[in-house]
This record gives C-alpha cells, sequence and structure tokens, in this order.
C-alpha cells in the first residue's frame, strides 16, 4: 500500500552510458544495482506509464505519486523478472496493477462518503478551453467508465484507448488470450449500450470510443 507521506522520490543520476542500451541490458544493470539504471528506465518508459494512468483513470487525476510508485515498484522487483527483455512488458504490468489498486481505492473512499451523506453529488470540473461540449463528453465518458468493474475497465482502457495488442492486454491483466477476449466482448457491449443512451456522447463516439475488433462490432 501506497504510503503518500514515506514513498521515497527516484534520484536521477548522471551519465548517458545506457541510454541506446535495449530493454534486456538495461533489465540487466537494474538487477546489478547500477546507478544510471533508474535515471534511464525513467526517461525510457515514464511517457508511457504517465499515459497509461491517465488514460485508465481519466482526467483530473494527480498522477506524479502513482508514477514514482509504478518505478519503485519495477527497481525493486526487477530482480524477479525471468526474461530480461521483457521489461516493458514488466512495466507495462506494474503500471496496471498500480492503477487497478488505485481505482479499488476511489471506490472504498467513495462508498465512505456515501456512508456519511445522504449527498452523492461531487464537485463539477470548471471548464475554461473553448470546446465545452467536447471536454463534457470526455467527463461523461469516464463517469460510465466509473460504472465498470475495474478489471473490465482495465482490459479496456489497454486495449481500445491505449492501444495495445490482445496479446499484451492478455499479459499485462494476467489473463488468457481467451478470457480476454470474452472480458473485450462483454464491457465493449455495454460500454457501447451507455454511451448511445446519452445524446451528447452519441456525437462523440467516433471521438472518444475506438472502433471495437472485428469480432466484437
Amino acid at each position: 500500500m501506497r504510503e503518500a507521506q514515506s514513498v521515497a522520490r527516484l534520484i536521477l543520476l548522471p551519465g548517458t552510458a545506457l541510454t541506446d542500451a535495449d530493454d534486456a541490458t538495461l533489465a540487466h544493470a537494474l538487477i546489478a544495482r547500477e546507478p544510471q539504471a533508474p535515471r534511464v528506465l525513467w526517461q525510457r518508459f515514464a511517457p508511457m506509464v504517465f499515459r497509461m494512468l491517465k488514460r485508465t483513470l481519466g482526467p483530473g487525476h494527480d498522477l506524479e505519486d502513482l508514477a514514482q510508485e509504478v518505478f519503485l515498484c519495477v527497481f525493486e522487483k526487477v530482480r524477479g523478472l525471468r526474461e530480461p527483455k521483457a521489461l516493458k512488458a514488466f512495466v507495462i504490468s506494474v503500471t496496471v496493477l498500480t492503477a487497478r489498486h488505485e481505482l479499488r481505492r476511489r471506490w472504498v473512499r467513495r462508498w465512505v462518503r456515501l456512508s456519511r451523506t445522504t449527498d452523492a453529488a461531487e464537485t463539477e470540473v470548471v471548464v475554461t478551453t473553448p470546446d465545452t461540449d467536447a471536454r463534457e463528453a470526455l467527463q461523461r465518458f469516464y463517469k460510465i467508465l466509473d460504472r465498470v468493474n475495474v478489471n473490465d475497465r482495465t482490459v479496456f482502457v489497454l486495449r481500445y484507448i491505449e492501444g495495445l495488442e490482445l496479446t499484451e492486454v492478455a499479459a499485462a491483466v494476467g489473463l488468457s488470450l481467451a478470457t480476454t477476449k470474452r472480458r473485450l466482448t462483454r464491457v465493449w457491449s455495454r460500454v457501447v449500450l451507455l454511451v448511445e443512451r446519452d445524446p451528447l456522447l452519441r456525437q462523440y463516439r467516433p471521438t472518444i470510443l475506438p472502433q471495437a475488433d472485428s469480432d466484437q462490432s
């Protein structure tokens, strides 16, 4: 469990020897605790980690501590990586686990609030960009995802928003390919149904809702 006040920050040390190394070499450097390795790990995978966290959790979420949590976990557990060349897949799986844990913590906090008050309304996000309809559509779309269970939401985001291959999604969530496909079919159908019920979201469906796989459309 993450303790916000006790999470140590990664120290980005100088050096460029590993910058152009392949993932397997970088993994070996991390295992050997080479001082350059954490910096190169961050530079190589931080954009992907931040993007995945943002797309999984939705807008308006502070991602800095969660990203730090991902990289600290990778650094601490990389010794257990059986195939060093699979470093990227390992980072993806840790990011997925971190996002799922945060979603579950969010659900717990939400239920605690509901138990304390009968007013379940949350403060609306102030829209400052010119395209207010698009921002509102995005907010409504993530409210729909909030109605989907954590596991279904995770595979949906990884496949249709993050754009991972089916095999990558299955590996990231620890499911068989067949189970992953069934879960995607189920969550796709539910999300589409909820989007179609919203007049504003229907207008933005081609933008906010990618195409389904050929066997799901």
